[in-house]
């Protein structure tokens, strides 16, 4: 009998024990030079060094004190959140059968260029959805030293083959308790995106190494840069991280809609459809909403015609600045 054949099954996720976990607090900090890896990572300067709203990212020239900070930048704060999940009792899943399913970020205050930052996590959501199971973790970040909330992420995860931990059948398990949020929610609507052009089309080449550049940013995932492990995931080749897909878009979105201004983002929501490979091209595709409050987008990859990401943007100040740049 080989070694697959003597594993024992994972035994079904405890609900009662996951959601009375309760999780420390984690404190980071950050510098101006992860905010330009940051940018590099999710493709800023990549094609021009010297376009003026690229290289803000980066550097501050003209006497601008600071160098702009992307909102999805946000992100890396929550870089140690899958290997959270193995820590909490009663979650019982195969941790390379997880899947970052959606991203939703909302943005109290501009990011500041250097911060020291404590998150606090709790689980906001568990859903039995036979095959698989759901779960979301919602993440508040504050500014240490001026105790200010800056941001509010909720991560929501695929565990797939975890899923029938419910008590009886015709009877799924859900569980969903998230905090009110300070905007809009607004939902995305593909068949009303598809009925009409786009207002907007982006198109961005990925470099090759752009997986290896964004790893630098924290996420140290194999899927990302051994050829090996991306095989046995069933994968031609290592694929680009989701969440720099998601930066690659709101670049996109800050560039033709907010005329390169990143504090304009007030909230992200995403929803991951399907990998990248470095080395294609991603086509942004943004449609203006709720009388230009907001903005619908979708990701494609040109050569493969396949969307891999979509979502909203609610922006500040309701207006859409129609930028030439």
């Amino acid at each position: 009998m080989g070694m697959e054949e003597r594993r024992h099954p994972i035994p079904p996720i405890v609900a009662e024990e996951v959601l009375t976990h309760r999780f420390p607090e984690d404190d980071l900090s950050y510098t101006e030079k992860d905010v330009a890896l940051y940018a590099l990572g999710v493709g800023a300067a990549a094609v021009d060094p010297i376009d003026p709203v690229e290289l803000s990212y980066v550097y501050h020239p003209n006497g601008q004190k600071f160098i702009k900070v992307l909102p999805t930048f946000s992100v890396l704060f929550n870089n140690r959140l899958v290997g959270t999940f193995g820590d909490i009792r009663g979650l019982n899943f195969d941790p390379k059968l997880l899947l970052h399913g959606e991203q939703y970020v909302e943005i109290y205050k501009p990011l500041p260029t250097s911060a020291r930052v404590r998150s606090s996590k709790r689980i906001s959501g568990l859903h039995d959805k036979g095959k698989a199971a759901l779960i979301e973790m919602e993440l508040l970040h504050r500014d240490i030293d001026t105790g200010e909330l800056l941001c509010l992420q909720r991560t929501l995860a695929f565990l797939r083959g975890a899923g029938g931990f419910s008590a009886g059948p015709g009877n799924p398990f859900s569980f969903s308790s998230r905090t009110s949020s300070q905007f809009p929610a607004i939902s995305f609507n593909e068949k009303e995106f598809d009925a009409t052009p786009p207002d907007f089309e982006f198109e961005d080449q990925i470099r090759p190494n752009q997986a290896l550049l964004y790893r630098l940013s924290g996420d140290m995932n194999p899927l990302h840069s051994d050829p090996k492990f991306a095989a046995d995931a069933g994968f031609q080749r290592p694929i680009l991280h989701g969440l720099c897909t998601l930066g690659y878009a709101v670049r996109a979105i800050i560039r033709c809609c907010c005329d390169g201004d990143p504090t304009r983002i007030a909230t992200i929501s995403s929803r991951f459809l399907h990998h990248v490979y470095p080395g294609e091209t991603l086509v942004t595709l943004m449609k203006k909403e709720q009388g230009e409050s907001s903005i619908s987008f979708k990701c494609k990859v040109k050569e493969r015609g396949k969307v891999v990401l979509s979502g909203t943007v609610f922006l500040r100040n309701n207006t859409i600045h129609h930028s030439k740049l």
